[in-house]
């Protein structure tokens, strides 16, 4: 992985300027590029050279702070195909899915990228990142945006088109996989075959939308029989304003955005003591809150999906061309 995260800005680094309001433009640097606002015009070749930290300035004199984004910068404003795992929930995933260098991951649907960044980051370059989705457009999309984040295409990942109870198997021999991630509507359909690639004391991870989804993905892990340490939360974060003596919760917050499942694979045959009983069926009640309707599915426009992916090729291409 070739991103650049210490130096002075060269051509083809990522830059986040930050005005005097606390206002955000981001930018790639190349040749002859300018950032141009109703604020006036800022040169690509005044940014290059200088380092972190540093102030820019405009053509007519506002005055810039320029860094390189940070990875949850990169996240929240890249080109997005789907909904993407928040920076909190993803640190809360690479924690709790004790995500490790070296580590064999399997991830599940990959959406616009950004856990996968996060997973990545984690398992260094001597692990592997194998990303499942069932739609084409959507691994384009994260692939650009892997690929621009990184400066080139991750050695050590690739993304799988298809549905992963289909594929997994073909990918992975059983017991040969460390972490496995779920993102998806149903992560429900997947725990058989999850329980056979997953390594005994694999971690399995879901990240799960709804209650009613919640509620059907820890029934069928505890169905299952070879997993344990069943756990369910969410995770919120409250900012707060300090000046001085003044010193309050912001009135906003990044409340609710997903449910985490985490479970522990057993060796096969284990019971663990003081297992919790499933619930051994489900009625049409149950089945009808977990459609796709119901739990609120969203499909994304293809003009949508066409303008993100357009966004998220140009920006890896920038780039790739910048660091040849």
């Amino acid at each position: 992985m070739t991103a650049r995260h210490r130096g002075v800005f060269v051509w083809g680094d990522r830059v986040q300027l930050t005005d005097e309001k606390g206002r955000h433009s981001t930018l790639s640097l190349v040749a002859g590029g300018e950032l141009h606002s109703h604020r006036g015009v800022l040169k690509h070749e005044d940014i290059v050279g200088k380092s972190e930290g540093s102030l820019v300035t405009n053509s007519r004199g506002t005055v810039y702070l320029a860094f390189r984004p940070l990875l949850t910068d990169f996240a929240m404003s890249m080109p997005r195909g789907a909904a993407i795992v928040y920076p909190k929930d993803a640190a809360q995933i690479v924690t709790f899915g004790d995500i490790f260098p070296g580590a064999t991951v399997v991830e599940a649907g990959v959406g616009s990228g950004a856990l996968s960044l996060a997973l990545l980051r984690a398992v260094g370059d001597s692990g592997t990142l194998v990303s499942f989705e069932r739609r084409e457009e959507f691994a384009e999309i994260a692939s650009a945006n892997i690929a621009a984040f990184f400066g080139e295409a991750p050695r050590n990942h690739r993304i799988v088109v298809g549905d992963l109870v289909e594929s997994l198997p073909t990918q992975f021999e059983a017991g040969s996989v460390d972490r496995v991630v779920l993102d998806m509507l149903a992560p429900w359909e997947c725990i058989d075959v999850v329980g056979t690639a997953l390594v005994a004391g694999g971690v399995l991870v879901c990240y799960i939308a709804t209650v009613t989804q919640m509620s059907r993905t820890v029934e069928a892990i505890r169905h299952h029989g070879g997993f344990t340490d069943c756990d369910s939360f969410e995770t919120m974060v409250r900012g707060w304003h300090v000046e001085g003596l003044a010193v309050r919760p912001d009135h906003r917050m990044v409340a609710h955005t997903g449910f985490l499942v985490t479970a522990r694979r057993l060796t096969d045959g284990v019971v663990p003591p003081k297992a919790r009983r499933s619930k051994p069926e489900f009625d049409d009640a149950d089945i009808e809150s977990w459609t796709p309707g119901a739990v609120g599915d969203r499909e994304a426009s293809p003009k949508k999906l066409r303008r993100a992916a357009r966004d998220a090729a140009a920006l890896a291409e920038i780039s790739r061309r910048e660091a040849e």
